[in-house]
């Protein structure tokens, strides 16, 4: 179930996107801007539409673009470990933030086509605390709607996705109880390496 929970939420999080620095693609210029509601059912729109190519290939390069555009890359990193964030060097922070892309698109990107059905409707939009929730429903044929709610703020002049909740299970916490688990086990450079060996 939680496989599942986070595979949807990494379907939306990815099609609308957890970064080496990278150009903003031509193609960020369809997703619209001027509210949090629109930013979030743009960008969905766009992104399962590639999904629904099939080709994987261009999925991944896709979703690479979506991510650095689209997200709060370095906020999201930093949150999921922040209690490490006093006991680890500037170079394993480096290679910790270097390794976030690959290992997300990585570990969930063949997960994803189960949900080239899917649609996503935005039906709520509410201030939080200094940007918005975006409530949003995925439905998948043959399957219940589940919600997704985003939290979405204005960085550098343009909203950024900086968290993302499911039916209710807030993935980036899910995400930073994971990895705490693996540094209290093996170590910090062990979470990174896993990360890159799954991207």
């Amino acid at each position: 179930m939680k496989k599942t929970l986070l595979s949807l939420g990494t379907a939306a999080m990815l099609a609308t996107g957890l970064v080496v620095p990278m150009a903003a693609p031509a193609s960020a210029a369809v997703v619209a801007n001027k509210d949090a509601g629109t930013f979030i059912s743009t960008l969905g729109e766009e992104s399962f539409a590639v999904l629904k190519t099939g080709n994987k290939a261009a999925v991944r390069t896709k979703f690479r673009e979506l991510l650095s555009t689209h997200f709060a890359i370095d906020a999201i990193g930093d949150r999921l470990i922040r209690r490490w964030s006093n006991q680890i060097t500037p170079a394993q922070k480096a290679a910790y933030k270097a390794a976030i892309p690959t290992f997300i698109i990585g570990t969930y990107s063949d997960n994803l086509y189960d949900y080239s059905k899917a649609t996503m409707k935005v039906i709520r939009t509410a201030p939080a605390g200094s940007g918005f929730n975006v409530t949003t429903v995925v439905s998948k044929p043959g399957a219940q709607p589940i919600n997704a709610v985003w939290s979405v703020a204005q960085v550098g002049g343009a909203f950024k996705v900086t968290n993302l909740t499911v039916a209710n299970i807030n993935l980036a916490m899910t995400q930073a109880q994971d990895f705490d688990a693996i540094i209290q086990r093996k170590g910090f450079d062990a979470l990174v390496a896993m990360m890159k060996a799954r991207g």
